[in-house]
């Protein structure tokens, strides 16, 4: 899907939302435009994420539903401006994983993530895989764990960089396992994996959405994947659990998010928008493509995830003893 189309789109529901009753003042809002903040430049996934996101959304709720991009600060930037925003549900965040490990990994983040947001609903994660390349020695977890323990050659794994969820959650498959790997940080996820495809690093964590690209490309071999559940595009790439990691369980998601003091009625109008958004073909179609497997819920349930998630990567980021000013 070209951001184009979902900018063009998105103007003409924006436009024609105008025309309509005030849908969403009769059910907590107050019938105003609302802003979806992605805190990340345009053009990635979670720019497209909130673009298509929006366009579901406005008609549901018979509002305009617009997308502001505020990237900066390890998304700090645009998370701040939602915490600090009016909580009647007409400024909401398009979260996503470091909105969790931003939590502990910055020594002095302007806000409270447990208290200055309500996660209004989980729409969507993908699992990171485990793979190294091709032509590899290491044809299953279990070697390479095997030799991550003996010590006897030096192995490197690459990451997105420091902080980042392919770290950390390289570091918690480190943990148990008791051996070393000297990590190899990059300047995002790109020349990571394809380092790792040229065979420069020994194994790596990344989105499988990414890895399953240079995985048909005949140049990496997927070991593992971090869900909880075999996935369908990999059906026989086993889960981590399977592989002797019974507890391991992190995964890349993406959520919306409002202010902590959003009224509970506004939150359940939203969360009700955004879980029918989530049975719109044209999303689900969107989804699967990029490797996603849909969520959803109610916000009781998201809220408690956004918890669980915080100290999941809390843990993660103690092992690694990454820290951001």
């Amino acid at each position: 899907m070209k951001l184009q189309n979902l900018l063009l789109a998105g103007l003409a529901v924006a436009v024609g939302m105008q025309a309509l009753p005030g849908v969403a003042s009769a059910q907590g809002l107050q019938g105003k435009p609302i802003t979806i903040v992605v805190p990340f430049p345009p053009g990635g996934t979670s720019d497209l994420m909130g673009r298509i996101m929006a366009k579901g959304m406005s008609k549901r709720l018979g509002v305009p539903v617009v997308v502001d991009n505020k990237g900066g600060g390890g998304t700090l930037i645009g998370s701040q401006h939602v915490a600090r925003a009016e909580p009647d549900g007409h400024t909401l965040l398009l979260a996503a994983t470091p909105h969790a490990i931003n939590a502990s990994l910055y020594k002095n983040i302007p806000y409270n993530t447990r208290k200055d947001f309500r996660t209004v609903a989980y729409m969507a994660e993908m699992p990171l895989m485990l793979a190294v390349p091709a032509d590899s020695e290491y044809k299953t977890v279990q070697q390479l764990v095997e030799a991550i323990k003996s010590g006897k050659k030096e192995l490197t794994y690459g990451s997105s960089g420091v902080g980042g969820s392919p770290h950390l959650a390289t570091e918690l498959f480190l943990k148990p396992i008791g051996g070393k790997a000297a990590h190899v940080p990059y300047r995002g996820s790109n020349p990571a994996v394809m380092d790792l495809a040229a065979g420069r690093t020994t194994f790596a964590f990344d989105t499988l959405y990414l890895i399953m690209t240079q995985v048909e490309a005949g140049k990496l071999r997927p070991l593992a994947h971090t869900g909880t559940q075999r996935h369908p595009r990999v059906p026989d790439v086993p889960t981590l659990s399977e592989s002797g990691f019974p507890d391991y369980n992190v995964t890349s998601w993406f959520s919306i998010a409002a202010p902590g003091a959003t009224p509970d009625a506004v939150v359940e109008t939203l969360n009700q928008a955004i879980n029918d958004t989530l049975k719109d073909p044209e999303v689900v179609d969107f989804l699967t493509k990029q490797g996603m497997m849909i969520t959803g819920g109610s916000a009781k349930d998201a809220q408690a995830r956004l918890l669980k998630e915080i100290d999941t990567w809390e843990q993660a980021v103690k092992i690694s003893g990454a820290s951001m000013d």
